[in-house]
C-alpha cells in the first residue's frame, strides 16, 4: 500500500508560480509511474502531467505544455509540479497520484492506483 502526500499548494496571483510535491511511503517509488491531476469546483478531474520510472519520459495536458514541469527525485521518493505564469483557470484541488502497472506516463485516471487527498491551488485575478 502507497501512501501519497501532496503539499505546496496555496494563493497565488495571476502570473505567479507555486511547486507542489508529493511524498510518497509504502512502497517502492521508482517501480511507479506517478501522475498529476487536478479537478476545479462543478467540474471532472483532469489530466495534468506525468512521469514514467525512471522519469526519462514524461506527458503533459495541452492546457498545462510549456507553463508546468513534472519531475521526480526516486531518492527522496518525490514527485514535483512546478508551476509557472498561472492562470485563475489553473485554480483547482490538485491530486497526486501512482501507477505501479505501466512504464509509460500516462494520462488515463483509471490506470492509477493510489491517490492523494489533494493540495488546493487558488490564482487570483
Amino acid at each position: 500500500q502507497v501512501q501519497l502526500v501532496e503539499s505546496g499548494g496555496g494563493l497565488v496571483q495571476a502570473g505567479g508560480s507555486l511547486r507542489l510535491s508529493c511524498a510518497a511511503s509504502g512502497g517502492t517509488f521508482s517501480s511507479y509511474v506517478m501522475g498529476w491531476f487536478r479537478q476545479a469546483p462543478g467540474k471532472e478531474r483532469e489530466f495534468v502531467a506525468a512521469i514514467s520510472r525512471s522519469g526519462g519520459s514524461t506527458r503533459y495536458a495541452d492546457s498545462v505544455k510549456g507553463r508546468f514541469t513534472i519531475s521526480r527525485d526516486n531518492a527522496k521518493n518525490t514527485v514535483y509540479l512546478q508551476m509557472n505564469s498561472l492562470q485563475p483557470e489553473d485554480t483547482a484541488v490538485y491530486y497526486c497520484a501512482a501507477d505501479w502497472k505501466d512504464w509509460g506516463a500516462t494520462s488515463l485516471s483509471y490506470k492509477y492506483d493510489y491517490w492523494g487527498q489533494g493540495t488546493q491551488v487558488t490564482v487570483s485575478s
